[in-house]
């Protein structure tokens, strides 16, 4: 029992440091390499009712996972896995406050222009009240998922805020990912040069 206390406070530290380095400017870490896998994840969505830490387990029994994330699926359930599964993925990991959330905003723009292609948010550190009222304010028809503990923030090697990875079918990194909020032009392109390198290698 005594460790546990220092326990609470490590976790604490981390959850800071993160939201700090969320909102702060670039530097160091710029999220995965182009060319390598993505790490899975499987998250609570923060209009669902499913609790729980994220889970990024790479196969069964590992840590204080029961089942490897990406076997980790159903209603109230954002899974990175079964997004790539289905098509190219914009996946933008944000947190729920100081501006950065309204990227939100242009991916649902651009939405409608990109048939196929899966949009997704999570909200580093994020309240599922303060999440569900901003996918309210901008009438998000994603999946915008909760990372409580900050981990993605980690293990996709956050440094921003926002971070936006472009994401081939089959869950390879396509491009270097934006690091700050980008104008729509810029992020229009860079959604339709994942489509075309998506294509290229065999998505239809």
């Amino acid at each position: 029992m005594k460790g546990l206390p220092v326990a609470i406070i490590g976790l604490v530290l981390l959850v800071f440091i993160t939201i700090n380095t969320l909102t702060t400017h670039p530097r160091g870490a710029a999220g995965i390499t182009p060319g390598e896998h993505v790490p899975p994840f499987a998250v609570p969505t923060a209009p669902g009712n499913v609790q729980g830490a994220a889970n990024i387990a790479t196969h069964d029994d590992e840590g204080a996972a029961k089942h490897a994330a990406c076997t980790v699926r159903g209603p109230g359930i954002l899974n990175v896995c079964e997004l790539y599964e289905k098509g190219p993925v914009v996946l933008a990991l944000f947190v729920d406050s100081g501006g950065c959330e309204n990227v939100l905003y242009d991916m649902q723009a651009l939405k409608s222009s990109f048939p196929g292609v899966r949009f997704a948010g999570v909200a580093v550190a994020g309240e599922r009240a303060a999440t569900r009222e901003l996918i309210a304010q901008h009438g998000i028809t994603f999946p915008v998922g909760l990372d409580k503990e900050a981990t993605l923030g980690v293990v996709y090697k956050v440094s921003s805020c926002p971070q936006v990875s472009f994401i081939y079918p089959g869950g390879v990194m396509q491009s270097k990912a934006l690091l700050n909020r980008p104008s729509l032009a810029v992020l229009r392109a860079r959604i339709a040069a994942l489509v075309a390198g998506a294509r290229a290698r065999g998505w239809k």
